[in-house]
């Protein structure tokens, strides 16, 4: 097959999203088939044989830290000289719009993937007037594939809710021999506590954005001097974030990949994962794969990947001062050991190459490929 991925982020940008693209890809290619990617041209143009094609990106008003490819009569360009068999139209909204109306216009079969709560950050940007619209932009995208993939069953279940047709949820999947607690790196650990080790290390990784309320994780340490934090990645939020735990053992790394990430993980002792607008949160099964026990809310995607005192702890994010007394609770080591142990040993064997597969099949079925059908992969064609 000839697979043409139209993706609103792509490297040299790191986050769930193409970390997941980037396995998908490897595992095409390892089964014979080729892969275009089309995405903001920020400077890559290959990826493990596969090609990458630019549009030209710019940063946007509200999201200055991150380059954005505006729709663009190029794409139409690009899978014309392409002629693919299918077209994998990831996180449409700007670029991915043009790859959804193309895609359409030039007769190729469509799938579309949905990976960011974007109506619900309007209440973190003070634009909640806009949620009602962002529902119906997203979901006029989404209706036009022939098939819908989300992460998780709680996102299915709301994306069906706004009446977006045919959704799939698509499979976890995690490197589980970069992610190990093998990586534990004693340098790494005095780094992420600033010199204090001894301490309990509560880690978080993602992009500092206020979505994430990553503020919240200061409660703790207003509370306890057991414990020190460490902040892995970066964002449009991190100077605020800087100073709002200036004073307190707060370390800011920056962005961190591979085995350098991997270290950070299996170094520190409890993952901590405030936010509730996720689709799935690939950071909470690095970590546990890593021998991290997590902390996170009782919110429909984390409740699918963590299960309460036995992996991590869920807090209820609507009773005032639960997540700064669930966190206290790792001040019991038994408890942590008993926890990282179960999280490590239920992630160990996943890999990526099942939710790749998964893909694949999808892609083969709404291509009418090798005879597969939409009825093996339990797609009701009526729905199309």
């Amino acid at each position: 097959m000839k697979i043409a991925i139209v993706t609103e982020t792509f490297l040299p940008s790191t986050d769930g999203v193409v970390t997941r693209l980037k396995a998908c890809i490897r595992y095409f290619q390892k089964e014979g088939h080729d892969v275009r990617v089309i995405a903001p041209d920020l400077g890559v143009y290959e990826f493990e044989g596969a090609e990458v094609k630019g549009v030209p990106a710019r940063t946007l008003l509200l999201y200055r830290s991150k380059k954005f490819a505006l729709p663009t009569r190029k794409v139409k360009k690009l899978l014309e000289e392409y002629d693919p068999d299918v077209v994998h139209v990831v996180n449409p909204a700007l670029v991915g719009m043009a790859g959804v109306y193309y895609a359409n216009k030039l007769g190729y079969p469509m799938l579309a993937s949905f990976h960011t709560q974007v109506p619900k950050y309007a209440d973190y940007y003070n634009v909640p007037m806009f949620k009602g619209f962002l529902w119906w932009y997203f979901r006029k995208l989404h209706n036009q594939a022939e098939l819908n993939l989300c992460t998780s069953e709680a996102v299915k279940e709301e994306l069906l809710e706004q009446d977006f047709h045919n959704v799939h949820v698509w499979k976890r999947g995690v490197d589980t021999e970069l992610f190990h607690p093998d990586k534990y790196d004693k340098d790494m650990r005095d780094r992420l506590s600033n010199g204090r080790p001894d301490k309990k290390l509560l880690l978080f990784v993602g992009r500092l954005a206020p979505e994430k309320e990553i503020e919240k994780i200061k409660s703790v340490l207003d509370s306890s001097d057991e414990f020190a934090l460490a902040i892995a990645g970066d964002g449009p939020h991190r100077q605020t974030l800087e100073k709002h735990f200036a004073g307190t053992d707060t370390v800011f790394t920056g962005f961190m990949h591979g085995e350098e990430l991997a270290k950070a993980y299996a170094s520190s002792d409890v993952f901590v994962f405030p936010s509730t607008t996720e689709t799935l949160g690939l950071v909470i099964t690095e970590a546990m794969a890593s021998g991290l026990p997590l902390v996170a809310a009782k919110s429909g995607p984390t409740c699918e990947q963590i299960e309460d005192n036995r992996t991590g702890l869920l807090y209820d994010k609507d009773k005032q001062g639960d997540f700064t007394n669930t966190v206290l609770r790792f001040a019991d080591e038994t408890l942590r050991k008993r926890l990282a142990k179960n999280a490590h040993t239920d992630i160990a064997e996943m890999g990526w190459e099942a939710q790749s597969k998964q893909v694949l099949d999808y892609y083969k079925a709404i291509a009418g490929i090798e005879g597969m059908t939409l009825k093996q992969n339990n797609v009701n064609p009526s729905s199309l």
